[in-house]
């Protein structure tokens, strides 16, 4: 055992110096093409272009980004006493309140999926995977649409399909 710890130091001793080697070699030809090495300042560096900069924003709007908020609250607020009124009123008679409900049943799940994907597989991380996700959204909540319009107008509607399966 001991014969082989040796044998590891002699092997692993040149092989240190010479990388050891390299790189003065390597910062000295560094400096020569005038290529600066930086020193040691207390707090690193401060590079000019590049991730240290100051990142610019945009100029402040009372209005940006929240009509979409108070659209996602009205819509969830909404869906309460719409749901009820539904069920009270029976689809049979009202087919349009049955239509207003289904749409903004998958309306209101599509904004929970996207909001999903803007959070977990945004195109900066997936840039793949993150376009097609949303897509693939998009497609989905297009094909339900035109179900549910299908379902309502040539079959019995959501709130009669709704109520037969809790009383099944």
């Amino acid at each position: 055992m001991a014969s082989s710890m040796a044998a590891r130091r002699l092997v692993a001793r040149p092989v240190l110096l010479a990388r050891l080697h390299t790189a003065s070699r390597s910062q000295q030809t560094a400096n020569v093409t005038g290529v600066d090495t930086y020193k040691y300042i207390p707090g690193g560096p401060i590079l000019p272009g590049t991730v240290n900069d100051a990142t610019t924003f945009p100029p402040p709007s009372k209005s940006h980004g929240s009509h979409h908020w108070a659209f996602e609250r009205l819509l969830s607020a909404a869906l309460i006493p719409l749901t009820a009124s539904t069920f009270a009123l029976s689809a049979s008679p009202y087919p349009v309140l049955d239509g207003v409900l289904a749409v903004s049943l998958v309306i209101h799940s599509h904004i929970g999926f996207d909001s999903m994907l803007v959070d977990y597989v945004h195109p900066r991380k997936f840039p793949v995977i993150g376009p097609a996700a949303k897509w693939g959204l998009r497609a989905a909540t297009l094909s339900v649409l035109v179900g549910v319009y299908q379902f309502n107008t040539t079959d019995i509607g959501l709130t009669e399909l709704i109520m037969k399966v809790w009383h099944a």
